[in-house]
């Protein structure tokens, strides 16, 4: 099974102004959506916040900020580990979803007679 993975910016949040930097990104919210491709799917929202640096050398303006930036920047916020992490749990979605470990049968007193 091979799942596609999606990462999208549903919103920046910033601090307003930053010894002249305006709109300095300070959290992203962000979502991972899994799909493999024949119906099942699985996703993660979450938000993870940047360290304030008044001296950051590559401040990029706000509206100069890319969506493949800001997935960038999320990814190495969050390191590694947690990516790997956000993907196990979408895989594990998506393998309930073809095998899930609960079923629900309908209970035997109101199944109908045959």
């Amino acid at each position: 099974m091979t799942i596609q993975y999606i990462w999208t910016i549903t919103n920046l949040d910033c601090i307003p102004d930053v010894n002249g930097m305006l709109d300095y990104v300070v959290t992203s919210h962000w979502r991972c959506s899994g799909d493999d491709g024949e119906g099942h799917t699985g996703s993660c929202y979450s938000t993870v916040s940047f360290t304030v640096d008044p001296d950051k050398p590559n401040f990029l303006p706000f509206d100069e900020i890319t969506e493949a930036q800001a997935i960038q920047w999320t990814q190495d916020a969050l390191g590694e580990e947690q990516v790997a992490a956000v993907y196990t749990s979408i895989d594990t979605q998506i393998e309930n979803q073809i095998n899930p470990p609960i079923v629900t049968p309908p209970l035997p007193w109101l199944t109908p007679a045959e």
